[in-house]
């Protein structure tokens, strides 16, 4: 990567004590725990009235039980709120009634609702494309059928596609189109830290903000916390750039903090655009260690299916403007002469009530002949998830995971080994990344199928993120990408029954413990 030069806004962070009593934060938690003791000084009113409120209580709960089996709601999550009102009566209704009222995103649901709306049509699909995929056999026509109708997800040919099997390559690559921009440079990223990564990119996006390039910077609010200042958009526009914070942190207590922007998506003239699990920090490229060796992937196509990535960038932007545009979406760019395969871009909204990222996993383990192989860092599996994963080990299909050996959140760690017996049971292979961290979000089926974007096998990404993906259909690169799980299989330990038996007494425990609350965390 060399020394090339690298910018900075932020300047130095404050460190410790400092750091936190002169930080927005503090404010927005002491804000957060006056308003969490008058909640509880409230139910303790309660409790000290509770002859006159148990008859209330009592078909209030019935009332939310009622509610819960008559849902939408996933199955297992249905249970984790049965056990918290079974303990809890009143405070499990009321936390229930809480989160499900939709508090403080209401007004985003529907904005998201009406952008998406507005773009349902956007980008018509190619029928072309779809009567090809229909003549093959293959179901990939059902899938492309569904992620239509889920969304403005169609499916494309002409795409060249680039794997990248580190952070690193990919920086590499980003660098290099980056200073290829002549019109637009749209990018939306869940983390953004200063470094040497974001230096160098930022480096490069002054510069062609200062030749007249349209660039547009997004990231999620939750970057506020410790990683930027909460004025960072005000600083970028100091360098031309457009700018803003996802559902930036406030001092209200609100549900909207659930549903944070999980996306990674850099389109570049609308022809060009990079997904994968790689964010804008020095760990992706291992230029810092965290959790030992940072295992991580990503696309980058190059086409017509750069077209969707652009439309799902522009949604989100669309959230913050008074009247949107859609224009760049309108005529993208022709089909490459050569490129073979198909790309389908799509992305998952956790306020429409569809699993998009879930179904289409589930899709391509249930039509797999041969093999379904996963790099993915966590596994907190919902039942459907499991029992897809299940019925393809024991119909045969070699069913094979690659997950993180170093932790980076040891209750995630513990809820995915509360997993390993049950899959390993029904023959599914499971494996640890000795060296370090699994980052990747990959999933590749018998060299004629893969997804690589930015979804976990985990509740967040599933059902509270905002999430995109390509999913690929007998694209060149699906070789590498298989290539690149066997290389990775090399330095990775097996999961076994005796491991499983041998592991600590405290993951166990808090596996077990934890997973009544999964789908809460």
């Amino acid at each position: 990567m060399g020394q090339d030069k690298i910018v900075r806004l932020a300047g130095p962070r404050r460190k410790g004590i400092w750091r936190l009593l002169f930080s927005r934060l503090l404010i927005i938690g002491i804000l957060m725990a006056v308003q969490l003791s008058w909640m509880l000084s409230a139910l303790v009113w309660f409790q000290e009235h509770l002859r006159h409120f148990a008859l209330c209580q009592g078909l209030f709960t019935i009332g939310m039980v009622l509610y819960l089996f008559n849902s939408r709601m996933d199955p297992t999550a249905k249970l984790t709120w049965m056990a918290l009102i079974a303990v809890f009566p009143l405070p499990g209704s009321l936390f229930l009634a809480y989160t499900h009222l939709e508090i403080g995103h209401r007004a985003v649901k529907a904005r998201v609702e009406g952008l998406i709306a507005q773009t349902k049509d956007a980008i018509p699909q190619d029928e072309t494309v779809f009567r090809a995929l229909s003549e093959d056999g293959s179901g990939t026509d059902d899938l492309c059928r569904y992620l239509n109708r889920s969304g403005c997800f169609p499916a494309y040919g002409g795409t060249e596609v680039r794997y990248f099997p580190s952070g690193e390559a990919k920086f590499d690559a980003m660098v290099e189109e980056l200073e290829k921009a002549e019109r637009s440079i749209y990018l939306e990223y869940f983390i953004i830290e200063e470094g040497v990564f974001w230096g160098r990119i930022l480096e490069i996006l002054s510069r062609k903000a200062a030749a007249g390039v349209d660039v547009r910077v997004l990231y999620d609010g939750m970057c506020e916390i410790s990683l930027l200042p909460h004025d960072y958009p005000k600083r970028l526009e100091t360098l031309g750039i457009r700018a803003r914070a996802f559902s930036p942190l406030t001092p209200f207590l609100t549900t909207s903090y659930n549903y944070r922007d999980h996306r990674k998506i850099l389109v570049i003239d609308g022809e060009t655009a990079f997904t994968g699990g790689v964010n804008l920090a020095d760990e992706y490229i291992n230029q810092k260690e965290r959790f030992g060796h940072w295992k991580d992937t990503a696309v980058m196509l190059r086409g017509p299916a750069a077209r969707t990535f652009t439309l799902l960038f522009l949604q989100m932007w669309g959230i913050g403007e008074r009247d949107p545009v859609f224009l760049p979406v309108e005529h993208g760019p022709a089909p490459i002469a050569g490129a073979s395969g198909y790309v389908i871009p799509y992305g998952d909204c956790p306020l429409d009530g569809e699993r998009v990222g879930e179904s289409v996993y589930i899709d391509i383990l249930y039509r797999a002949d041969r093999y379904v192989h996963i790099m993915t860092p966590y596994l907190i599996l919902d039942g459907e998830l499991e029992a897809a994963l299940r019925y393809a080990g024991e119909r045969g299909i070699d069913v094979e995971l690659i997950l993180p050996g170093i932790p980076d959140k040891k209750s995630a760690y513990a809820l995915a080994k509360s997993h390993y017996a049950s899959l390993i049971e029904a023959g599914v292979k499971i494996w640890e990344y000795d060296p370090g961290f699994v980052h990747a979000k990959v999933c590749v089926s018998d060299d004629r199928k893969a997804v690589v974007g930015t979804i976990n096998f985990d509740y967040r990404s599933l059902y509270h993120h905002f999430e995109c993906a390509a999913y690929l259909y007998e694209v060149p690169c699906i070789t590498e990408i298989e290539a690149d799980f066997q290389e990775t299989l090399k330095e990775c330990r097996p999961v076994t029954p005796e491991t499983i038996r041998a592991e600590k007494l405290s993951y166990k425990l808090m596996g077990h413990a934890l997973k009544l609350l999964a789908p809460l965390m």
